[in-house]
């Protein structure tokens, strides 16, 4: 078959998640499981995969998304264990006060508040915690819900203590890779990753609320938003130096959770003292003259859960133990990675199939230790009623059901097209062929195109990681194809995943449930494409100075 055609069939099962997740709305529950059939049928009868080889390379992928469920559930384990004792009532309690000035109350909780929780949580779980917060401060619902979301981009790549990178990018490249150089090359990753973001992150916070002040002030207009530049850009910095730190040295599990939690105690600071925050307050337009759209003005209830008298430490002390635990696991000096990495669970050549393989480091999965460990710390530390305890657990199974279907069956039709180089067809893999006609047609401009890949990944599927797994293989092919730098290509893969959490249709939809303002999706999409497009335009032209003008030697 001609590569042109060849390309074209490998295409059709990623074609295929688009058209039934945003034409037809299915969810991926129900649309990755036939994504994953039409990846089995081309691989049968196209490259003429044997059949043991589609289904050991099914099960390699079922094997990958138990890993990333293990840290999916601690995550959420440890969200609704701490909504249920009602710490996260009184962490919300404790951001009133601080500020009147809509501006510096939209860049505490939307950006510094929201990163933290997506590097400790991830999953959309910081928009649909900021929104309800920013709501509560008076916000319009649909101006929380878009600003929230906007917000959740630069932290994204590193959440749920590094995720996108440490099992998403890993998933997409396994087999690509050799694993003797993978723990090198992922922290290569989140190094390169952090720069890109930080080009446009560092501004972030002026940027988004110049555009709050132009969407929902009362003058509609960017020089409100511009009045508050020094606090704001005070803010970017706050988060994003600690966080290239982190990258740097630390590796891609602490820059959003550490960058947050350093930033949000230094802006928190300086918003109480009145520094560098404006000298006049801004507001949003009065409620008469709020649009349909913005939704009714609300003030959320901070019911505690029977805990009214649990003081802010307290309810912010399993965050606490998370950062130190994170911290200390993985701090070169106090040398307890290697005992925590020493037990590892393997499956080599599954069902006999020669480099399709898995395994699981138990104590090492952020999932474990420190998340569901905190969780189990909290029921006692917050002193927890038993059925609260029961009503957390079960609320994080309901919820992980469909994310496991819809894990296991897109990692499953990404490891067939990863293994698809072993076929009796003599063709190159799925992957191969799709990056090689994708090289040709795009040449070197690739890595202008490269955001854009991630950006569909993650509106398709709604999650960073899993467009990584996706789409991470297929950036690392044509990087390699092209003869540029693999890693940085795939630095703007992950950029462009987490830029896409903006428009996601599962991230939208949730943050307008959570504000009361259901129906207005595709407001909020329409708006948030423009920084969207910008952001990703952004990192594309980095990506291109990184690898074509100041020539960076990196793998």
């Amino acid at each position: 078959m001609p590569l042109w055609l060849l390309a074209l069939l490998a295409f059709l099962p990623i074609l295929f998640t688009v058209v039934l997740m945003a034409s037809f709305n299915w969810p991926a529950k129900k649309a990755m499981p036939v994504v994953w059939l039409s990846a089995a049928v081309i691989g049968l009868l196209a490259w003429r995969m044997t059949p043991m080889r589609v289904v050991a390379a099914t099960v390699e992928g079922a094997m990958s998304a138990f890993n990333l469920l293990i840290i999916v559930f601690g995550a959420v384990l440890l969200l609704n264990t701490l909504k249920d004792s009602g710490a996260m009532a009184v962490i919300s309690k404790g951001f009133h006060g601080i500020s009147k000035d809509r501006r510096v109350q939209a860049i505490i909780i939307g950006w510094m508040f929201g990163a933290f929780i997506e590097g400790a949580a991830g999953f959309g779980t910081p928009a649909a915690l900021a929104a309800p917060l920013l709501v509560g401060l008076g916000f319009p619902p649909l101006a929380a819900a878009a600003i929230a979301l906007i917000f959740n981009s630069t932290p994204v790549s590193f959440g749920a203590v590094g995720t996108p990178i440490l099992l998403g990018v890993r998933a997409g490249v396994a087999g690509l890779i050799p694993d003797a150089q993978m723990a090198g090359y992922l922290a290569e990753v989140g190094v390169w990753t952090s720069i890109v973001h930080t080009s446009f992150g560092m501004f972030m916070p002026l940027f988004t609320i110049c555009l709050m002040t132009a969407w929902f002030g009362e003058k509609r207009s960017f020089k409100e938003g511009l009045a508050a530049a020094p606090f704001a850009l005070f803010a970017g910095l706050a988060f994003t130096v600690p966080y290239l730190i982190m990258a740097r040295f630390f590796g891609p599990e602490l820059p959003s959770l550490v960058g947050a939690l350093i930033g949000l105690v230094l802006v928190t600071f300086a918003a109480r003292n009145n520094f560098l925050t404006p000298k006049e307050n801004w507001d949003f337009a009065p409620h008469k003259e709020w649009g349909k759209e913005w939704g009714s003005p609300q003030t959320l209830s901070h019911d505690t859960s029977g805990q009214k008298g649990m003081p802010l430490l307290l309810a912010w002390t399993p965050y606490v133990i998370i950062g130190a635990i994170l911290v200390a696991s993985r701090l070169p000096a106090l040398g307890l990675s290697a005992p925590l990495r020493q037990w590892t669970l393997r499956w080599p050549d599954i069902l006999g199939q020669g480099g399709v393989s898995w395994s699981l480091q138990p104590l090492w999965s952020p999932g474990i230790l420190p998340f569901v460990l905190v969780a189990v710390l909290t029921i006692a530390l917050h002193s927890m009623k038993w059925e609260e305890v029961t009503r957390a657990w079960r609320t994080t199974f309901k919820q992980l059901l469909p994310a496991s279907i819809a894990l296991v069956f897109a990692i499953g039709m990404v490891r067939i097209l990863v293994q698809s180089h072993q076929n009796l067809a003599g063709y190159s893999s799925m992957l191969i062929a799709m990056s090689t006609f994708t090289a040709q047609v795009f040449g070197a401009a690739w890595p202008l195109v490269s955001p854009f890949v991630g950006v569909l990944g993650a509106f398709i599927v709604g999650s960073n990681t899993v467009s990584n797994i996706l789409f991470g293989g297929f950036q690392h092919s044509i990087a390699e194809t092209l003869g540029i730098s693999r890693t940085i290509v795939m630095a703007l893969q992950v950029v462009g995943g987490a830029v896409g959490n903006m428009i996601c249709v599962h991230n939208v939809v949730a943050a307008c449930a959570v504000v009361g303002n259901l129906g207005q999706e595709g407001q909020i999409i329409r708006r948030n494409m423009f920084p969207t497009m910008l952001y990703s335009v952004v990192a594309g032209v980095v990506g291109l100075i990184l690898i074509y003008v100041l020539r960076v030697q990196v793998f």
